[in-house]
C-alpha cells in the first residue's frame, strides 16, 4: 500500500499499474524512452509528446503516421490529466484483452 500512497488517487495507481505491466512487453530500447516519459519531472516532454502523438494519429492518411498514435498520445497525456485515468485504463485492458484474443486466432 506504500506504493499506491504515492499517488493522486486509486485510478491514477491503477493506470500506474497498467503502464507498468504494458512496458513489461516493450524491447529494451522502447522500455527505457517509456520509462523517462512516465517520470513526474518528465511532465514538460511528456505533454507536447502526446499533443503531438494525437495530433499524429489524427492525420493518420499521411504516410508514416498512424492510427496507432493517438492512443499512445493519449496514455501519455491521461497520467497528467486525472479525468483520463479510467479511460485509459479501460483501454489498456480492452486493448489486451484484443490483443489475446487476435494471437489466440492467427497461432496457426
Amino acid at each position: 500500500m506504500k506504493d499506491a500512497q504515492r499517488y493522486r488517487s486509486h485510478d491514477a495507481y491503477r493506470l500506474h499499474c497498467r503502464l507498468d505491466h504494458l512496458e513489461r512487453h516493450f524491447p529494451t530500447w522502447m522500455r527505457r524512452l517509456f520509462r523517462r516519459l512516465r517520470r513526474p519531472s518528465a511532465r514538460w516532454v511528456r505533454i507536447p509528446v502526446g499533443v503531438m502523438l494525437i495530433l499524429g494519429g489524427v492525420a493518420s492518411f499521411l504516410p508514416v503516421l498512424g492510427v496507432w498514435m493517438l492512443p499512445l498520445g493519449l496514455l501519455l497525456i491521461a497520467q497528467d490529466l486525472p479525468f483520463l485515468h479510467r479511460p485509459a485504463r479501460w483501454l489498456l485492458v480492452v486493448g489486451e484483452r484484443r490483443w489475446r484474443l487476435w494471437r489466440r486466432r492467427h497461432r496457426h
